[in-house]
This record gives C-alpha cells, sequence and structure tokens, in this order.
C-alpha cells in the first residue's frame, strides 16, 4: 500500500518513468546501491526524528551520518531518532521503505547538504524493494521540502 501512496504521489509530480521495482530487497542503503547498480552514497536515504512532539525527515546521501552537534545546533534538541513502530505509524511508509513522497501530513522534510555532490540520486519509493532515480532539482519538486540543512557528515 505504502509503495502505491509513494507512486500515485510520484506520477502526480511528473515522475512516473522514473520508479523502480525490484527482484530483490533495497531495504539498506547497501541493498539499494546493488538493486539500482550504483554507489552507496547515491542512496538518498531518510533519517526519521521527534522535533518538538512532531515526526522529522532528513533526507542525506547513503554515506553521511548524524552530526549530533549540528543537529542540535539546527533543530535545538538532540537527535532522537524514531523506533523501528514509530516510522511506519508517524511517517506513513515502513522502514527499508521510507521516503518523502506520499507521507503523512505533518511530517517536515529536510533535504541534507551532502547530497549536493551528486547529480542523480535514488531515494526509496514506499516499499523495501523499490527506488526512484531523480536529478536534485526533481528530489526537491518531489518531496516537498521544507529547506536545506547541513546536519550530517561525509567520509573523507
Amino acid at each position: 500500500m505504502a509503495f502505491e501512496i509513494a507512486k500515485n504521489h510520484l506520477i502526480k509530480k511528473g515522475y512516473a518513468d522514473r520508479i523502480m521495482e525490484f527482484e530483490v530487497s533495497s531495504a539498506t542503503v547497501e541493498l539499494a546501491a546493488i538493486a539500482v547498480g550504483t554507489e552507496p552514497a547515491r542512496i538518498a536515504k531518510s533519517l526519521t526524528f521527534m522535533v518538538d512532539d512532531a515526526a522529522v525527515m532528513v533526507i542525506c546521501a547513503g554515506d553521511a551520518k548524524v552530526a549530533n552537534s549540528k543537529f542540535k545546533a539546527f533543530f535545538h534538541t538532540k537527535a532522537k531518532m524514531l523506533t523501528y513502530d514509530e516510522v511506519g505509524t508517524l511517517i506513513g511508509h515502513n522502514v527499508g521503505g521510507v521516503c518523502p513522497f506520499g507521507i503523512n501530513s505533518g511530517v517536515k522534510v529536510y533535504l541534507d547538504e551532502s547530497l549536493k555532490r551528486f547529480d542523480i540520486v535514488y531515494p526509496a519509493c514506499g516499499s523495501d524493494n523499490s527506488a526512484v532515480k531523480l536529478t536534485i532539482p526533481e528530489l526537491e519538486d518531489a518531496s516537498d521540502y521544507l529547506e536545506w540543512v547541513d546536519v550530517c557528515n561525509i567520509p573523507e
């Protein structure tokens, strides 16, 4: 069901031809990179947090990690990731398929600067065996994000 919701969101935005479904799992960055045929860093992973009693999603590069000090400086609170069960309930997609497309109302979406080094990225599409190929401007359009943030570090 979540795949169909995300897919319909992307169809309305004009990105139907970019959606991919796989016979294999794409539930982790590593598995998604294999399924797509790209490097793990180009997988746009969705990290979900609780900030001031609201669900927040940060989309970042597959090789990025949340930098607690940067997160706290921007959100004015410590990074507290949603639990496995909270993700499905609060976001609308289950772990392994979390993406910013067709999510529950009220979820605040941010794009992390770690993505800007790529021309093409691959976020999930609502299921643990899907992805969508998007340019950065297309990701901005499709995700209905609030703003760009710098809350992650990338390996050197």
